[in-house]
């Protein structure tokens, strides 16, 4: 055990580094910090599979040399992957799965905002306000380091207050989205990882059959009905709602997708092709997220009502 341990202390240590110090590939590195916290939870049990994450975060903490919003954010996808590896063991449906393992998540993030900015004498609202403001400004220093024309980087600067307002508030649904997305990626992930080293993996079906429930399409339609004709604040709570949505849209969107990838029998490289074209093309994001709305009624799959 002991060796498992420090093996799952070192990738997990590995992929904290790139995500807190490389920016751009370290973000996309952090999908992958919750993988390791699950799969030796699911190996070496409840005990063993909480020492992995508790010496991370020690060392996460060591290298930040603070606690910050981005050293909870990555603290807490660990706790992320130790959840869903003590929920499969309840052996639940996938939307319980994301409902209990979002809800714990999203609680502890929330008391650790708090206590961030109980100690820092601010309001929670500062507290984020500033750290959106910090990540736009390096926004800015990476893009031009990248090498875009000072024209184009002068009408990002000038934008900055205009995004900043926005930003701020939809970092809750923004937040939510996030953890619905990792815990959704893990899920996934964890599945042929799990299968091959013949550990417990749930049976959760097939994903690409999965639809959310009918009734939330009347509630993007009220959300925009309420954009469309009433004022803050209930503007602002309509447009964090309907990006939640559309991220449960996007998973319905995404099983579509891979449903016909199945049924055409493409190969895996071009599936990894297509599916990292969509990841990067905004356009096609949007493409797949009304597949997923408009999936009610055209049925795309030709799914049979269930009693039918």
């Amino acid at each position: 055990m002991a060796k498992d341990i420090l093996k799952g202390v070192f990738i997990t240590g590995l992929i904290f580094i790139v995500s807190a110090f490389i920016p751009i590939v370290g973000f996309f590195c952090a999908v992958f910090i919750p993988l390791p916290t699950l799969y030796y939870r699911r190996k070496l049990g409840r005990t063993g599979g909480a020492i992995i994450p508790i010496l991370s975060a020690f060392i996460l903490v060591a290298l930040i040399g603070r606690i910050s919003i981005d050293g909870i954010f990555l603290l807490e996808l660990l706790f992320m992957g130790f959840v869903v590896g003590e929920l499969f063991d309840l052996r639940l449906s996938i939307e319980k799965t994301f409902l209990y393992a979002g809800g714990s998540v999203l609680l502890t993030e929330a008391v650790a905002l708090l206590m961030i900015s109980a100690t820092s004498a601010e309001g929670i609202f500062a507290t984020i306000s500033e750290y959106v403001s910090l990540n736009l400004e390096l926004i800015v220093i990476v893009y031009r380091d990248m090498g875009m024309s000072a024209e184009n980087i002068q009408l990002l600067s000038r934008s900055l207050d205009i995004i900043h307002y926005y930003l701020v508030r939809i970092i809750p649904s923004l937040v939510v989205s996030s953890t619905l997305f990792l815990i959704w990626t893990s899920v996934l992930l964890a599945r042929p990882l799990l299968r091959n080293r013949k550990l417990f993996y749930p049976d959760f079906g097939k994903f690409n059959l999965w639809k959310a429930p009918d009734f939330l399409v009347w509630v993007v339609i009220a959300c925009g009905l309420i954009m469309l004709f009433f004022d803050n604040p209930a503007t602002v709570i309509s447009l964090n709602a309907l990006i939640i949505l559309g991220t449960v849209y996007f998973f319905q969107g995404i099983a579509i997708v891979s449903y016909f990838f199945e049924k055409k029998g493409f190969s895996r490289r071009l599936r990894i092709v297509l599916y990292s074209l969509i990841a990067i093309q905004q356009l096609l994001l949007l493409v797949v997220i009304g597949l997923g709305f408009f999936d009610m009624w055209l049925n795309f799959r030709k799914i049979k009502p269930q009693g039918t």
